[in-house]
């Protein structure tokens, strides 16, 4: 089997490694590798990884009898997702694939250095490589969603996503942003965003939100659907719809001159006379060759997001909706995982925008049913 360098901080690009960790050898934890001793003593893995050995000393990880194990035993869950570790190995991406900046280090120094800048205007050639880089990210969200079915796993899809990814040409983009170790975000039930693929099995009755990125051709698509795992109870299948339709009702208002703060007044007043909240903490944003950039765009109305749909700009709408009044958050330990407070469901669904002349573009979408 051949395993990168887990160090999310590796200065040799995370190549094939063999030398193991010793502890996790000792304690039976697998997929530990990394490239150097150097690699190994530095950076920020090496303090999250000892956590690791940590629970597994004080029988934390022994809360299953298949050998995986919940990494935060102590964590009070605001609902019953909990995560199943232990993680797999990083997934490799071949060298030919062209990658963006943050790639070996998860730091994104494009987005940081065009940080307070106006929304690009994209030029006849950019912005038909975003309708091409969309029109892949669309087939490799598809594909994932064919698979969604009771008893596989989050991270079996994150491999499906990877493996598509590939042989697209393309980098999937959350890997190693910012230190985020999968290919895609999976985010099951109460989770609202950002969760990460594990071992946990979807059961009868989840609702999964899958959101796929991909990089080609130096720019980045984005989109994300949730999907029901079997039969769902009604109001999980509300919670959808509901969910849906504020991201169509907001993409109405999409043309030039348009106000980037007036989608919210599309989003806020449906989830709400369908008793849902909209999540606040997150955005869509602005999306070219960065995967984040300008506009800033809340999903909740009475914003005071800056600035104007102009031809050219292409940007994401993506509202989080929750069942229930509260729309706030909470964070898992991992960092990244964000659910609602209450332990109630999330829905979400994502599109990337084009504005013409005349109108809005949906470049993510999808084919229309019959």
């Amino acid at each position: 089997m051949s395993v990168a360098c887990q160090s999310s901080s590796c200065p040799n690009g995370n190549p094939v490694s063999r030398l193991e960790c010793p502890t996790c050898n000792k304690l039976g934890i697998q997929g530990s590798f990394f490239c150097t001793q150097a690699c190994f003593k530095g950076g920020l893995w090496q303090k999250t990884h000892k956590i690791v050995h940590d629970i597994v000393k004080t029988g934390g990880a022994a809360a299953y009898a298949d050998g995986t194990y919940n990494p935060f035993p102590n964590y009070d869950y605001t609902g019953t997702l909990k995560p199943v570790y232990p993680l797999s190995p990083k997934r490799l991406v071949p060298e030919h694939i062209n990658r963006p900046d943050y790639a070996e280090d998860g730091q994104p120094r494009a987005e940081s250095r065009a940080a307070g800048q106006p929304p690009r205007i994209l030029n006849v050639e950019e912005q038909e490589k975003m309708r091409t880089v969309c029109r892949l990210a669309r087939e490799v969200l598809d594909l994932a969603a064919s698979h969604v079915r009771p008893g596989i796993t989050t991270d079996e899809i994150d491999e499906i996503v990877h493996n598509a990814c590939i042989e697209r040409n393309s980098y999937p983009s959350p890997l190693n942003y910012r230190g985020f170790p999968k290919s895609v975000c999976t985010s099951i039930n109460e989770s609202i965003c950002h969760g990460i693929p594990d071992k946990r099995k979807l059961r009868e009755g989840d609702i999964v939100n899958i959101d796929v990125t991909l990089y080609h051709d130096g720019f980045h698509g984005d989109l994300n659907a949730t999907y029901p795992v079997g039969e769902i109870d009604e109001e999980s299948k509300k919670l959808i719809r509901v969910t849906r339709e504020c991201l169509d009702d907001a993409i109405k208002l999409c043309k030039p001159g348009a106000l980037f703060r007036d989608l919210g007044k599309a989003i806020e007043p449906k989830a709400r006379a369908n008793g849902c909240a909209t999540v606040r903490n997150y955005t869509g944003h602005g999306i070219n060759d960065l995967f984040h950039c300008a506009p800033n765009i809340p999903h909740y109305a009475k914003n005071k997001a800056v600035g104007t749909m102009k031809p050219g700009m292409c940007f994401t709408i993506e509202p989080m909706i929750n069942l229930g009044s509260n729309w706030d958050t909470v964070h898992w330990p991992d960092n990244w995982t964000a659910t609602t407070v209450d332990g109630r469901r999330s829905a979400q669904f994502e599109e990337t925008l084009l504005i013409t002349e005349t109108g809005v573009e949906i470049l993510t979408a999808g084919k229309k049913e019959d």
